[in-house]
C-alpha cells in the first residue's frame, strides 16, 4: 500500500480502461479455475457459438448474464470455471468452402477429401477465431486457458468413444429410413433443424381411374409431383363410401401402374373426399402405412432435388420445375379436377434455407427412446435440471416425451468422420446398403477387427459421411472436463452448475446434454437451467438476418463502451426469462439505452473522484470501518440503505432476478449514494474541524468500497479501475476486484423505520427546492420555510434533521409547527407536511405572478388545441392508435400543470 493521493483522469474513458484490464485479468490468469481450490464448485460451460459466427446482440446479452453470475459467484468464495470455447459449425463451415471453390469453377467433388479438410483448418486457423476475440472485448471471465473446440484432439476422442459405446449397447444403428433431406447443403437434417413456414401454395385434385373402369377416386396433394412414386392409396376401413373398393386397384395417371386400395385407419373420413395418395418413399405417414401394407418403395427424387429415372419422362427436371409439368400433364390427360389456393405449414431447412425433401436413405440413427427415458426419469423423479423460468419445465418435459430416432449422419467432409468402416472387397470395393463393417476408434483398429471376420488380404473404407454437429454438442459439458477420462476437473467441476441459453435451442441442444450425460455420466449435465428472452429490436420485433434489423453490439461498444452495453441489456429485463426491447436510433446508430447506462458509469467515476479528493490519501482500509458510536442521522442512514441494498440485490441474483438487481444498484449508487449522502456530508468534509469530518470520510469510503464490489459483475472494467485507485494498489500487489470478497448484509445495520423518517426528510428537501424554483428564488439567497404537521412523530423527524433541511435546501430560519399560519404564503405538500414559504423580499411578487399568468395562458392555449383535436371524430378514427393516445396523454398533462399554475396564482 502506498500513501500517495489517489488520482483518476477527469473523464472517463471505456475505451482505454477496458483494453487495460481486460489484458490484465488475462495475462495474469486471474480467472484460471484451480480443482484444489477450498470453495464450493461453481461451473458454467459457454454454449459454444458456431467458429463462423461473429458476435450479435444474443451473444453480447447471454454471454452478460453469464459473466454476472460467473463474476458473483467468484466473488462469494466460489471454486468458479467459466469454460470457453467453438463449435465445428459443420454445415456453416461447409458452405464457406463451397462457396469458395463455386468461384474457382469447382464443386466439393473435384478436390481431394484431404486437401479439403485443408482448406477448413486454414479457413479455421484465419478467420476462425473472430468470434472469440469479440468474446474478449466484452470483459468475460473465462478461463481462456481452458477453451476448447468441438473438433479438438481431445472432444474428438469423445466423440468416438461416444459413438462406439451407443452402438456397442444397441442404441445406433444403419438403417434405410425416411430422413429430411436438404436438397440445398445435399444433407441430411434433423426433426429439430427444419423450420415450419407458412406458405401460399395450392392444393390439387385428381382422379385415378379403377382398373376395372368402374369408376374413380378422388385424391389431394399440395405435391403433385410426388403422385409419380405413389404405390398406393388408403381411405379409412369404416368409411362405407369405400368399403366396396378396398382391395381394388387403380391405374396411375401418366405412369400408368396399378397401385391397390388398402385400409388404413390414420384416413381420416372428414378430410377431403377420405381418399389419401400414399407415396411411402417421400412423405413421414406414407412411409409407415407402407411398411404396415407391404407397399413399394418407390424414390423419385435425386439428392439434389432433381427428380430420377423413376421419375419417367421427367427425369432430370428440377422437383419446383416437375410440379408444374406434372400438374399440365394430368390436366391435358383430363384428370385434373381442381386447384385452389391453399396456406399451409412447409417444413424448411434451418441451414440450406429451403422447403426439405422427405426422402428414403441410408443413415446413421440413434435409438432415442431408453436416452430420452433415462432424461424423463431424472425429472419426473428428482426435478433435475431445475428450469428459471419454470414454464419452461412442461417444454423441455413434452419434447423428450415425442422425440423419434435421432438422424445423425450429414453428408459432409467437414465434422467428425463417423468411426465406421465397410470391408468394401465383399461387395466388389464399393459401400452399399447390404456392405459389412465394423466401427472401430481408428482404421487400425478396424483394419483388425475386419481381418478376424473376413480373413487377411481385405480392403476397408471409412464412412464418408460425417456426424451432426449435435452429437459432439451433446457432449460438451463433460468431454471438455476430459471425458471418458476421469480428469481432475470432471471430478471438481461436473455435473456444471447453471446453463444460461436461449429458449430456442431447448430441443437443439439442451435435451440432447441431458440424453448424453445420463447415458454415459449418470448424471444431469446441469443442475439449474436459466432460459433467457431474445434481445428485440426498437419496435419489438425479433431481430434476424431475413429482416435486416440487427443492431451490432461492437458498434454500441465503440460509442459507449462495454460496461455500459452489458449494464443496460442486464437492466432491461424485467423478469427471469423475460424478453428485453433496446431502444435504438438507426439513422444515428445510437441508443437511449446503452446512453443511460454510459451516463451511469459516468456518475459513477464523478462520484467517486469526488471522495477520493476529500480523503486526503486514505484508503479504505486506513481509514477503517466506521465507528458505529460516532455515526450521524445521515451516515446511519446511507449504511442502512446499503446493507439493505446488499441483501436485496444478493437475494435477487440468487434467484436470477439479474434485472432487478441491477435496477436496485442503480437507485442506490445514483439517487442515494450520489444524490443525497455525498451533498450531506459536504459540510462536514469542508469544515477541518468538524469533529465528525473523519466519520463521514470513513463512512464514505466504506460505502464507495462496497459499492463498487456490488456492481463489479454488472460493470467488471470501470469498478476495477476506480476500486484499484481508491485502494491504491501497486501491480505487485496482486490486489484484484475481480477476486475480492463481495459485501454481505449486516442485518444489525438495517434500520427500516430510519430509511423512512429520512425519505420524510429527503422529500421535504425536494419540496422547498421545487417551491425556490417556481418562485425563481436566486440560488445564493437563503429563505424562510415553515413546515406544518399536525403528527408528532413527524415533526421530531423534521427536528432531527432540521441541520440537513437547512444545508441542503438553503433555509435561513426553519420553524416546525403543529398549526398552520393564517397568513397565505408560497405552499407545498410532502405527505402530511405542509411547506410554506414566505416571498416577501426575496422575489419580485408582481413579476411572479406576470409570469405565472403568461405560462397559464400558454398552457391554456395547448388544451383547447388538444381538445379540438380530440373532438374531431376524424381525428379519433384515422389517427394512428398510439397518436391518439398521445394526445390524450398531452391533455391530462397540461390540464394538471393548469390546475398547479392556478394554485400558485391564488397562493400569490
Amino acid at each position: 500500500m502506498t500513501a500517495s493521493t489517489p488520482n483518476l483522469p477527469s473523464q472517463y474513458d471505456p475505451s482505454t480502461t477496458e483494453a487495460k484490464w481486460q489484458a490484465y485479468w488475462e495475462a495474469n490468469e486471474v480467472f484460471k479455475a484451480d480443482p484444489d481450490h477450498p470453495g464450493e464448485p461453481y461451473c458454467v460451460v459457454i454454449p459454444p457459438p458456431n467458429v463462423t459466427g461473429s458476435l450479435h446482440m444474443g451473444h453480447a446479452f447471454e454471454s452478460a448474464l453469464i459473466d454476472l453470475l460467473v463474476r458473483y459467484h467468484r466473488m462469494q468464495g466460489r471454486n468458479t470455471l467459466w469454460l470457453p470455447g467453438t463449435d465445428h459449425a459443420s454445415i456453416a463451415v461447409s458452405n464457406i468452402l463451397e462457396a469458395e471453390l463455386r468461384s474457382q469453377g469447382k464443386t466439393r467433388k473435384d478436390v481431394e477429401r484431404d486437401d479439403y479438410l485443408k482448406r477448413a483448418w486454414a479457413w479455421k486457423a484465419e478467420s476462425g477465431g473472430a468470434i472469440v476475440n469479440q468474446l474478449r472485448r466484452l470483459g468475460v471471465s473465462a478461463d481462456w486457458s481452458r477453451e476448447r473446440f468441438t473438433m479438438d484432439e481431445g472432444l474428438s476422442h469423445a466423440v468416438v468413444r461416444a459413438f462406439k459405446d451407443l452402438y456397442e449397447k444397441g442404441l445406433i444403428y444403419r438403417g434405410n429410413y425416411l430422413v429430411n433431406w436438404c436438397p440445398a447443403s445435399q444433407s441430411a437434417v434433423s426433426d429439430v433443424e427444419t423450420e415450419s413456414k407458412e406458405v401460399d401454395g395450392h392444393l390439387w385434385h385428381f382422379r385415378y381411374p379403377l382398373t376395372d373402369g368402374s369408376g374413380y377416386m378422388e385424391v389431394a396433394t399440395t405435391r403433385p409431383e410426388t403422385m409419380l412414386g405413389d404405390t398406393g392409396v388408403a381411405v379409412n376401413p369404416k368409411d362405407d363410401r369405400y368399403k366396396a373398393m378396398i382391395g381394388k386397384t387403380l391405374t396411375l395417371p401418366l405412369m400408368n401402374r396399378a397401385i391397390p386400395i388398402v385400409a388404413d385407419e390414420l384416413v381420416d373420413p372428414e378430410f377431403g373426399t377420405g381418399c389419401v395418395k400414399v407415396t411411402p418413399a417421400h412423405d413421414p405417414n406414407d412411409f409407415e402405412m407402407g411398411k404396415r401394407h407391404n407397399l413399394p418403395f418407390i424414390n423419385i427424387m435425386n439428392k439434389d432435388g432433381s427428380l430420377n429415372e423413376n421419375a419417367g419422362e421427367f427425369v432430370g427436371q428440377d422437383r419446383f420445375e416437375a410440379r408444374k409439368n406434372v400438374v399440365r400433364r394430368l390436366e391435358e390427360a383430363g384428370v385434373l379436377v381442381k386447384t385452389e389456393d391453399y396456406r399451409h405449414a412447409v417444413p424448411f431447412s434451418d441451414r440450406g434455407k429451403v422447403p426439405i425433401e422427405p426422402l428414403l436413405s441410408t443413415q446413421w440413427f440413434v435409438k432415442i427412446r431408453p436416452l430420452a427415458d433415462r432424461a424423463l426419469d431424472f425429472l419426473d423423479k428428482q426435478t433435475d435440471p431445475v428450469f428459471v423460468p419454470e414454464r419452461w419445465t412442461k417444454v423441455y418435459r413434452d419434447w423428450l416425451v415425442a422425440l423419434k430416432d435421432w438422424c445423425i449422419s450429414r453428408q459432409l467432409w467437414w465434422g467428425h468422420q463417423i468411426p465406421a468402416w465397410y470391408i468394401v472387397s465383399e461387395t466388389g470395393g464399393e459401400i452399399t446398403d447390404s456392405t459389412p463393417f465394423v466401427v472401430a476408434d481408428n482404421a487400425e483398429e478396424a483394419l483388425e477387427m475386419a481381418e478376424e471376420q473376413f480373413g487377411e488380404g481385405i480392403e476397408i473404407k471409412q464412412d464418408p459421411d460425417v456426424l451432426d454437429t449435435w452429437f459432439s454438442s451433446g457432449l460438451w459439458p463433460f468431454s471438455t472436463m476430459g471425458w471418458p477420462e476421469k480428469t481432475k476437473d470432471l471430478v471438481t467441476y461436473y455435473p456444471t452448475t447453471t446453463l444460461v441459453t436461449g429458449f430456442d435451442i431447448i430441443f437443439f441442444w439442451v435435451a440432447r446434454m441431458t440424453m448424453m450425460a445420463g447415458e454415459f455420466t449418470g448424471k444431469m449435465p446441469f443442475s439449474t437451467v436459466y432460459i433467457h428472452g431474445l434481445v428485440r429490436a426498437e419496435d419489438g420485433q425479433k431481430m434476424s438476418k431475413t429482416k435486416g434489423n440487427g443492431i451490432d453490439p461492437l458498434l454500441l461498444i465503440d460509442k459507449y463502451g462495454t460496461d455500459a452495453l452489458r449494464y443496460a441489456l442486464v437492466r432491461e429485463v424485467a423478469g427471469a426469462g423475460q424478453d428485453i426491447r433496446l431502444a435504438y436510433d438507426r439513422k444515428t446508430d445510437e441508443s437511449e439505452s446503452v446512453e443511460a447506462a454510459r451516463n451511469f458509469t459516468n456518475k459513477i467515476w464523478n462520484a467517486s473522484r469526488f471522495v477520493m479528493m476529500n480523503l486526503e490519501g486514505q484508503t479504505p482500509e486506513v481509514l477503517g470501518e466506521p465507528d458505529v458510536n460516532a455515526l450521524e442521522l445521515c451516515d446511519q442512514w446511507i449504511l442502512s440503505r446499503f446493507h439493505q441494498t446488499v441483501q436485496r440485490v444478493c437475494n435477487h441474483i440468487d434467484h436470477f432476478g439479474m434485472g432487478e438487481a441491477a435496477k436496485e444498484l442503480y437507485d442506490f449508487t445514483w439517487r442515494d449514494f450520489c444524490d443525497w449522502y455525498i451533498e450531506l456530508v459536504k459540510s462536514r468534509l469542508f469544515d477541518q474541524e468538524n469533529p465528525s469530518r473523519r466519520v463521514a470520510q470513513q463512512t464514505l469510503a466504506y460505502v464507495l468500497d462496497g459499492i463498487l464490489k456490488l456492481l463489479h459483475p454488472f460493470m467488471p472494467h470501470i469498478t476495477e479501475e476506480v476500486w484499484q485507485t481508491l485502494n491504491q494498489c501497486e501491480p505487485d500487489d496482486e490486489w484484484v476486484l475481480a477476486i475480492a470478497a463481495y459485501p454481505k448484509p449486516e442485518v444489525a445495520q438495517i434500520n427500516p423505520d430510519l430509511e423512512q423518517q429520512f425519505t420524510l426528510l429527503i422529500d421535504t428537501i425536494r419540496t422547498i427546492r421545487n417551491l425556490r424554483a417556481e418562485a425563481g428564488v436566486k440560488p445564493n439567497l437563503k429563505v424562510q420555510a415553515i413546515l406544518q404537521s399536525e403528527n408528532e412523530q413527524e415533526r421530531q423527524i423534521l427536528a432531527q434533521g432540521e441541520i440537513y433541511i437547512k444545508d441542503l435546501a438553503k433555509v435561513e430560519t426553519l420553524t416546525i409547527t403543529d398549526t398552520a399560519p393564517q397568513q397565505k404564503m408560497f405552499a407545498g405538500v410532502t405527505g402530511t407536511v405542509q411547506v410554506l414559504m414566505p416571498l416577501a423580499g426575496l422575489v419580485d411578487v408582481d413579476a411572479l405572478r406576470a409570469k405565472l399568468e403568461k405560462d397559464l395562458k400558454k398552457v391554456e392555449g395547448e388544451i383547447k388545441s388538444l381538445q379540438g383535436r380530440l373532438n374531431n371524430p376524424k381525428f379519433v378514427e384515422q389517427a394512428p392508435e398510439e397518436v391518439v393516445q398521445g394526445a390524450r396523454d398531452a391533455l391530462a398533462e397540461a390540464e394538471k400543470q393548469a390546475e398547479i399554475l392556478k394554485g400558485r396564482l391564488e397562493q400569490l
